[in-house]
């Protein structure tokens, strides 16, 4: 089952989730066994991506798609999650090269210092004119030093990024993909529990309550993350404080890739190439990176693309 868990503390500018995907993570990787399955190291740091990404998307509320991306210089090229509004998600990356077994974020992704990550915000409607934001820092810390873990990397965003102090404790296998979140907010009292958030550059790493609640979230083991339910993880870590409780949310794994879409991304080829492709091949076959559906084009299917007056393809479009 797949949940996400909020919560506060009473009276203090500290909030919390936690986010265990088991039946939508176990989805993605059934999806992968029909094709290439990716190195574990890789499936990791993915499970990882996608619990942080449906984190991060609860807990700005925006209308639209979070889409968090790592990409650099080493045998990964990219790895995406993608956490839309209704915390359904997504998740793949491209491997160009031998990824070691025992693989960090600095071997798979920043080999000679050039990774990057990214998060993308980008509405579900758009108003005339309007971009996508995107925040993008590097795989390093302030002293340059390589970041290995994908919970540092995305640590050091929110402080970049957002001015808030933020501690992360992120776990996957080939059951759970999971992770606890806790953020400093800048006020106390009645203001926490309506969910008020300005950003204080100033307090960062000077909230008590925060350095000791992080302190607290950080004692948990990977395993206990990976095969605790959210009660006996809460109430071990946190037994001595007055936590608020919400109603669980529920997210799943959802691909929004469609044969539309795809037929759509076909017409962009082309009349020649289409048929070039048709000459070679008898058919057309795309598959989706993230959720693996493979759809089919037979010399009919694409005679009816680019029927009379049509023969100019269309504007491309994404399966993204």
């Amino acid at each position: 089952m797949d949940e996400l868990h909020k919560f506060l503390f009473d009276g203090l500018p500290v909030r919390g989730m936690l986010v265990r995907l088991s039946t939508g993570w176990q989805e993605v990787l059934r999806r992968r066994e029909a094709g290439e399955s990716f190195p574990l190291p890789v499936q990791t740091l993915l499970g990882e991506m996608a619990a942080a990404a449906t984190l991060m998307q609860a807990n700005i509320k925006f209308s639209g798609s979070l889409i968090l991306q790592v990409f650099g210089d080493g045998p990964v090229k990219l790895a995406v999650a993608e956490a839309r509004s209704d915390l359904s998600f997504r998740t793949t990356a491209k491997v160009v090269g031998e990824v070691p077994a025992d693989a960090q974020v600095e071997a798979m992704l920043n080999v000679h210092g050039k990774g990057r990550c990214a998060i993308t915000l980008d509405p579900e409607q758009r108003l005339p004119g309007q971009q996508p934001y995107q925040g993008i820092v590097p795989l390093h810390g302030d002293r340059r030093e390589p970041l290995q873990q994908l919970s540092q990397v995305l640590e050091h965003y929110m402080l970049q990024s957002e001015q808030l102090d933020t501690r992360l404790v992120l776990a996957a296998d080939d059951k759970v993909a999971a992770g606890l979140l806790i953020q400093r907010l800048p006020i106390e009292g009645a203001a926490n529990l309506a969910g008020v958030n300005v950003a204080n550059e100033d307090m960062i790493g000077q909230s008590e309550h925060f350095n000791r609640i992080a302190h607290l979230a950080a004692t948990l083991t990977r395993e206990e993350l990976l095969t605790l339910d959210a009660d006996t993880i809460l109430r071990r870590l946190f037994w001595e404080e007055q936590v608020v409780r919400f109603e669980p949310l529920a997210p799943r794994f959802a691909c929004s890739c469609s044969r539309e879409r795809v037929r759509a991304m076909l017409g962009g080829l082309g009349r020649e190439e289409a048929d070039s492709i048709l000459a070679e091949r008898g058919d057309i076959e795309i598959g989706c990176d993230f959720c693996g559906q493979q759809y089919h084009f037979d010399p009919v299917d694409v005679g009816e693309l680019f029927t009379p007056g049509r023969d100019q393809p269309p504007a491309s479009s994404s399966l993204q």
